[in-house]
């Protein structure tokens, strides 16, 4: 199986296929395409955990990276560019990406920026990864009464819910869950990101506050113990914080 999915940008054959086949090697599957158009259609429609874009395509370039920071799937992705042989030409292109490759490319340059690289990548695919879990919930907002309701998955920095009370994304709300074989409940200052009304239920995705919980706020789960798929483990100053592993 795959460990994540890149999105690589280029009109250049050659370029394509030696780094698909460089990223191939080290668990990242590609969607490969050669205009910006298509390549916007795919960041409106599916996760990646890097992006790349060849300088070459001049101003479409600085287009896409700007693409990639405006979409909420893909705005901490990892971002490289493909330089030109001329890199004076291209240095104002550079800036928008956070590594490079250069040219001429081959397997040996392809993995001296990667290695840099590789911990982001893996932590944003910690970052998106989605444990389905059902548990109940509680969201507070001041002034209004609380919501009961259940939880659909959780992540390292987030949760979504169902509710059949509509929120409004932006608004500022309090958690509180139980993780299974916990008895302390888990108590977070959240954000509300999105809200999709079906016919009965609203869908919502909340931030936890950077999954982190400060210890004078709950008493928290003990540290080093694991619910399946789900880690507590301690940081510094007092916090702990659950880590999402597959």
């Amino acid at each position: 199986m795959a460990m994540g999915l890149a999105l690589l940008v280029s009109a250049d054959p050659p370029a394509l296929h030696v780094l698909s086949h460089a990223l191939h090697e080290l668990s990242l599957s590609t969607d490969l395409c050669g205009e910006a158009p298509t390549a916007i259609r795919l960041l409106n429609r599916r996760k990646y955990e890097s992006v790349i874009v060849d300088l070459q395509l001049g101003e479409q370039s600085v287009m896409l990276f700007e693409q990639v920071r405006l979409s909420p799937s893909n705005k901490t992705a990892v971002t490289f560019g493909i330089g030109d042989n001329d890199a004076a030409a291209t240095s104002a292109f550079r800036q928008k990406s956070q590594f490079v490759f250069e040219r001429p490319l081959s397997a040996q340059s392809i993995h001296k920026t990667l290695k840099p690289a590789f911990g982001l990548i893996l932590r944003e695919r910690r970052r998106y990864f989605r444990y389905p879990i059902s548990l109940p919930v509680i969201i507070q907002r001041a002034g209004k009464p609380e919501i009961r309701c259940t939880s659909v998955n959780i992540s390292g920095g987030g949760m979504a819910l169902g509710t059949q009370v509509p929120l409004v994304p932006g608004e500022n709300v309090r958690v509180q869950f139980t993780l299974p074989d916990h008895k302390a409940p888990v108590v977070a200052e959240s954000t509300i990101c999105w809200s999709r009304t079906g016919h009965l239920w609203s869908s919502i995705r909340i931030h936890l506050g950077r999954a982190q919980v400060r210890a004078t706020d709950v008493a928290l789960p003990k540290a080093g113990t694991d619910t399946p798929g789900i880690r507590c483990r301690p940081i510094p100053k007092g916090r702990t914080r659950f880590q999402v592993t597959r």
